[in-house]
Order: structure tokens, then sequence, then C-alpha cells
């Protein structure tokens, strides 16, 4: 049971969107540094420390409260691919993402000043064949210029999907049933 003041440390509109389905109050904040992954370990690892990184990096301003953060990455044969550099970065990634299943990753941090509980889900998806007038189409309407992967599957990377094995909420960018059994199942 949250006793304290719940706090997204996240800017972005689909998290916010998630976290409204707690139906509690809860203030955003923004997340304070940058997030460098660190090849030397894993990639849970990575996007695990990146989203307690986040989490944190706001309590010596809600040091009363209950802090959440999040990153997402998507992975495709062993390559994490984050948000595109350009236009051109993310028609390389829906090339390779066209017609093929990946990986999707998604850190959690939960943290107070006394406790924190991070953890990771993944989820697969696999795209139908994309040809290039559909990828040149998509990434002209700038969407997939601020995703993981260069696409959203809220978005109208929708229409490529063929399946998902896992936690759509995750892919979207924040497992909503989790971190709600997370925040009701113990006390923070």
């Amino acid at each position: 049971m949250i006793s304290k003041n719940l706090v997204l440390v996240s800017q972005s509109p689909r998290r916010r969107e998630l976290m409204s389905l707690l139906r509690v109050p809860f203030k955003t904040a923004s997340p304070v540094g940058d997030e460098i992954l660190d090849a030397s370990v894993s990639v849970y690892e990575q996007i695990e420390c990146i989203a307690r990184d986040k989490a944190l990096s706001v309590l010596p301003d809600y040091k009363d409260s209950v802090l959440v953060g999040a990153d997402t990455v998507i992975v495709f044969n062993g390559e994490i691919l984050g948000k595109p550099k350009d236009e051109a970065d993310a028609i390389r990634m829906l090339t390779l993402l066209s017609n093929q299943t990946h990986e999707v990753i998604t850190g959690v941090c939960i943290a107070t000043k006394d406790q924190q509980e991070v953890f990771s889900v993944k989820s697969k998806v696999k795209f139908y064949p994309l040809t290039e007038a559909e990828i040149l189409d998509y990434v002209a309407t700038k969407e997939p210029l601020d995703r993981a992967g260069a696409y959203s599957i809220q978005g109208g990377a929708a229409l490529f999907i063929e399946y998902v094995d896992g936690d759509h909420f995750a892919i979207m960018g924040l497992p909503i049933g989790r971190v709600y059994q997370s925040l009701m199942k113990k006390e923070w």
C-alpha cells in the first residue's frame, strides 16, 4: 500500500497515461542526468540501472515519496536499438525489424529513501514484412524519431505488428500491472 506521495519520474505521455490507470494521485518529475548504457553488463542490468538512476535522480527533492522510474529498449540480434539519431537511422531500424521478431525490455525501479524494488519485463514483438514505401511514409510522420526502436506500438506502427508475446503495456513503456502489484502488495 502506498502511504506516501507517488511520483512518476518521467515526462513520457505514454507512461503518464498508464500510471493514471492506478487511479491514485501522482505527480511527475523530470529525471536528472543522462541515460548511459554499460555494455559490460547484460541488457537487463543496463535497463534496470537506467530505471534506478532515473528514479533516484529526484530523491533529494522527493524524500518522502514513492518514486517510479522506467526505461525501455528494443533488442534485435543482440543490438540495442534506442531512439534513432535521425530519419536515416529510423529507416535502418525499421528495415531491420521488418518481418522479424525482436525483444522489448522495460526496466522499472520503485524506490523510497529506505527501499528499492528493481525489475525488468521482456516481451517479444513480430513485425509483418514492410515495404520501403511503408517505412518511408511512417518515418515521414516523425513519430519514430522519439521512440526506442523507431516505432510506437500504440501509434502508426500498430499496422505493422503481426503478434505480441508478453506485456503490451511494457512495450508501451510501463508494465502497469506489475507496477500495481508491487505498489499495492508491499508497504511503501
